[in-house]
């Protein structure tokens, strides 16, 4: 289990620091963008509508592939009611169950996302923006945010198991 968590860590530290500059990047664009729309409609009195539709066609792809690095880091949204009233191997049984959860789920929605994009590519759909871009492309958000989720919701189930099988062997 210790190559396969050790591998884990390397890629999902990899995809961290990418997912972080890539949401950056995002963000910096998104700002740049109404700032460009404002700074184009008071010198010219009108502007480009594509600068105003940018910003929300860009919110899925700041967002979903957060989804990993923030469930890695703690900073996601959670109920701590449980976790506050367990201890030891009883707290880590509750992390494992929830780890598996994640992983489920972004499986399924990964399938959900997939299919999705699928659908949008057949229809051949663009976005209605000046420019014209195909709208599975902001749709791919989405399962490649599961799939990134799915991704460190395994390596944190791996170190969980590990953890509770060093505390079960010390414990005998």
């Amino acid at each position: 289990m210790t190559p396969i968590l050790s591998l884990m860590r390397i890629l999902n530290g990899a995809l961290e620091k990418l997912t972080a500059v890539t949401s950056s990047s995002l963000a910096a664009i998104m700002v740049l963008a109404l700032t460009g729309s404002a700074v184009t409609r008071y010198i010219s009195g009108t502007g480009y509508d594509w600068f105003i539709e940018l910003p929300p066609a860009l919110v899925p792809w700041m967002v979903f592939p957060l989804l990993g690095p923030l469930l890695r880091s703690g900073s996601h949204i959670q109920v701590d009611l449980l976790p506050t009233l367990l201890e030891g191997k009883a707290a880590l049984w509750l992390k494992l169950f929830v780890y598996s959860l994640m992983i489920l789920g972004s499986l399924i929605f990964l399938q959900a996302g997939n299919e999705a994009v699928a659908l949008f590519r057949r229809l051949g759909q663009l976005m209605e923006l000046e420019i014209e871009l195909p709208i599975w492309w902001m749709y791919l958000a989405f399962p490649t945010g599961f799939f990134i989720l799915l991704l460190f919701s395994f390596e944190l189930w791996l170190e969980t198991l590990r953890e509770l099988t060093t505390r079960e062997g010390t414990a005998s």
